[in-house]
C-alpha cells in the first residue's frame, strides 16, 4: 500500500488509540473518530489482564500474536506515559490459575506441560502450595499454576494516555461524531459522519463491537463482528490484598494497590444491551468467593459493562481490506483488545506507512471474510 499523507482512525477504544498513537509517532497526520468518549466501549469493562498462557492452545496463532505483544509492554508502557504525561498503572506480578476441581487440576496440569515443552516458566502447585503462595485461596483449592511472567495494566488509563500522546504528536480527536459511512477509491477515502464529512489518504476501522453497523462502499460480504457482553465489578478489598492476580475456570480478581479489587468477566450474548444485570453480579460473586472466600467481606463499588467485538473463529481481523482500497482493519480482538493493543499498532503501521507485512498478518487477514 502506497504511504498516505494523513489517516482516519475511526474507533476511540484501546486499539484505535494505540494505533493513532503509533501513526502520530512515526510522522502521520491521524485523525481519531468516535461517537463515544475515549475508551467507552469494550475497554470500560476490562481489568487490563495481560495473560496469554492462562488459556493457552499449542502451535496456535492466537497464542503466537498475545505471547509477542506481552513482550512489548515493557518498553510501551514507560514510552505512552512519557509521551502523554500520564503515568499508567502497570505491574508483572504474575498470574495464579487456581484449581476448584479434579477437572479443572487435569486442565490446568495440560497447560502446565503446554508451557514446559514452550520453555515458559510455569511452575505447577498441589493444595499446600497454592495456600503458601496466596493465603486467601479457598480450602477446597486441589492445585494451581503459577505463571510469573504475566501481569495487568489499568485499560482505562491507557486508552487516555494513548489519546494524549497521540494528540501531543498532532494527531485530532473529533469527538461525539458517529460515523455512518465509508467511502474509498483509488486514492482516498470518505467518512461520512453525523456531523460533517471527513477525508483523508486512508481509513483504519477499530469501531470494536461496532464495526457490523458501519456502511462501507464496495463491501459486499458483512463484517463478522458480533458483541459479547462482559460485566465487571469492583470490589474495596479489606486486610492483606492479594498478591497477584487470581484465576479459575469462572472468574478473575485483579488487586490495586488502593484496595480496589476488580472482579470479572461475564460472557454473554446479549446484543447490543449494555446493562449491568442482577444474574451477572450473582454469577461473578458466588465465582469468585468459591476460590478467595474473603471477598464476601469486600464492599461493593460498583459495575460495569463493556461489549467485546468477537469473530466466528476467534481471532481478530487486523490488515488492509480485501474488498475496498484504502481501508485496514484493526478490529474483532474480543477479550484481548487490551493485550494485543500494542502488536496491533505495530503491525497496522508497519503495513500501511512501510508496506512490511508481518507473517502473523495471515491469521488474521480480513480476506479469510472475504471483507
Amino acid at each position: 500500500m502506497a504511504r498516505p499523507s494523513d489517516i482516519i482512525v475511526v474507533g476511540a477504544g484501546i486499539v484505535g488509540a494505540a494505533v493513532a498513537y503509533e501513526l502520530a509517532r512515526r510522522g502521520v497526520a491521524v485523525q481519531i473518530v468516535d461517537e463515544r468518549q475515549v475508551g467507552m466501549g469494550a475497554t470500560q469493562a476490562s481489568a487490563g489482564v495481560l495473560a496469554p498462557y492462562i488459556e493457552a492452545r499449542e502451535d496456535s496463532a492466537f497464542l503466537s500474536l498475545t505471547v509477542r505483544s506481552l513482550e512489548l509492554f515493557d518498553e510501551f508502557i514507560p514510552r505512552v506515559s512519557a509521551d502523554s504525561g500520564i503515568q499508567v498503572p502497570y505491574k508483572r506480578t504474575g498470574t495464579i490459575d487456581i484449581a476448584a476441581s479434579a477437572d479443572d487440576m487435569r486442565t490446568i496440569e495440560a497447560n502446565a506441560a503446554l508451557l514446559a515443552r514452550r520453555g515458559v516458566n510455569a511452575v505447577l502447585l498441589d493444595a499446600s502450595g497454592v495456600r503458601a503462595e496466596e493465603p486467601h485461596v479457598s480450602a477446597g483449592a486441589v492445585g494451581g499454576l503459577l505463571i510469573e511472567t504475566h501481569g495487568f495494566v489499568a485499560a482505562g488509563e491507557l486508552t487516555r494516555a494513548l489519546v494524549a500522546a497521540a494528540r501531543a504528536r498532532g494527531a485530532q480527536l473529533v469527538e461525539q461524531s458517529r460515523v455512518e459511512r465509508i467511502a474509498t477509491t483509488k486514492d482516498g477515502a470518505v467518512v461520512e459522519t453525523s456531523r460533517g464529512s471527513l477525508s483523508a489518504g486512508a481509513v483504519v476501522f477499530a469501531p470494536g463491537s461496532w464495526a457490523g453497523r458501519i456502511a462501507i462502499d464496495g463491501l459486499k460480504a458483512q463484517i463478522p463482528v458480533r458483541p459479547v457482553r462482559g460485566q465487571l465489578m469492583s470490589l474495596a478489598w479489606n486486610g492483606p490484598p492479594l498478591r497477584r492476580v487470581t484465576w479459575s475456570s469462572r472468574c478473575y480478581l485483579v488487586p490495586w494497590d488502593d484496595g480496589t479489587l476488580l472482579l470479572g468477566a461475564t460472557m454473554e450474548e446479549a446484543g447490543f444491551d449494555e446493562r449491568a444485570t442482577v444474574a451477572g453480579v450473582r454469577d461473578l460473586l458466588d465465582a469468585a468467593c468459591e476460590i478467595v472466600p474473603h471477598a464476601w467481606s469486600a464492599g461493593f463499588r460498583g459495575a460495569r459493562v463493556g461489549l467485546r467485538p468477537a469473530t466466528s473463529d476467534g481471532l481478530p481481523i487486523i490488515g488492509a481490506s480485501s474488498a475496498v482500497p484504502n481501508l485496514v482493519y484493526a478490529t474483532g480482538h474480543y477479550r484481548n483488545g487490551v493485550l494485543l493493543a500494542p502488536l496491533t499498532a505495530r503491525l497496522v503501521a508497519d503495513a500501511m506507512l512501510e508496506s512490511r507485512i508481518d507473517p502473523l498478518l495471515a491469521a488474521v487477514d480480513p480476506a479469510r471474510f472475504g471483507v
